[in-house]
């Protein structure tokens, strides 16, 4: 009879180990920078909300998964990518051909360019910043422009933070002259800062997506997601909920695309 018991016990515990590990598999970590306004942000509950958590959340929900958003600095998502600390990361990753060679995307679903963010009565245009110092994402599109551009545009210093909340601070506070970053997030961002503004955009033709490992089979399966949502409107209602506009049809948030 004890011998009965103890192969009960064994088959229970086996049975909630194998439910466990089915039920951690079934929810995507995914990677995000939280603090990126409207992409991925806390709200005043402390809730992370966004154009991008809405986005991943209906996505995984559709292939039969939960989420969990795991807050990493932007550059650290590379690594979670590619170590398995994470299923896919979010941030207004801009698609680039170097980054193709180590990681992979889904079709992208926003299009963007690069700003430039002042104190209001600060440098009108990216001439007027030669001779001060810059601040920039790290590891970002941003930070790419600026290093390239920094001869040329005679930055004193380019100042690197992790996030736009830290870099704010230091422009509002005269530590930096400029902030360099996505346009989208940054016209979100001052909408309702009357001391800030976005002087300038700054072309670079980016276009944003989901990032995975290199070659990742759950990067197929979202693909074929994304082209279902862009043909049902789902992404268009978001860009709508999130920046107050309607997209225009030409754009990757409305017109399917292949995979990078």
């Amino acid at each position: 009879m004890l011998v009965d018991k103890v192969k009960i016990l064994i088959a229970a515990l086996a049975t909630t180990g194998a439910l466990t590990t089915t039920a951690q598999a079934d929810t995507w970590q995914v990677g995000a920078n939280i603090g990126n306004v409207p992409w991925e942000f806390q709200d005043e509950t402390g809730a992370f909300v966004g154009f991008e958590i809405d986005l991943v959340n209906e996505v995984a929900s559709r292939l039969g998964h939960d989420v969990e958003i795991v807050n990493i600095p932007f550059n650290g998502l590379f690594s979670a990518v590619q170590s398995g600390r994470a299923d896919l990361a979010i941030s207004s990753i801009t698609i680039t051909e170097k980054r193709l060679e180590s990681v992979s995307f889904a079709q992208p679903y926003y299009d963007s360019d690069q700003s430039l963010t002042v104190v209001e009565g600060g440098p009108a245009s990216v001439a007027d910043l030669k001779g001060k110092v810059v601040g920039v994402d790290t590891g970002s599109t941003g930070d790419m422009w600026a290093t390239e551009q920094s001869d040329t545009a005679g930055f004193t210093e380019i100042r690197r933070y992790e996030g736009l909340a830290p870099a704010m601070l230091d422009l509002g506070a005269g530590r930096i002259q400029g902030y360099i970053s996505d346009i989208p997030a940054l016209l979100y961002y001052v909408k309702d800062k009357p001391n800030l503004k976005v002087v300038a955009r700054i072309e670079t033709g980016e276009r944003y997506s989901m990032m995975f490992d290199k070659n990742a089979e759950l990067a197929g399966q979202v693909n074929e997601v994304l082209t279902a949502l862009k043909n049902e409107g789902v992404i268009a209602g978001l860009h709508e909920k999130w920046f107050g506009a309607t997209p225009e049809d030409t754009t990757s948030t409305v017109a399917v695309m292949d995979m990078p």
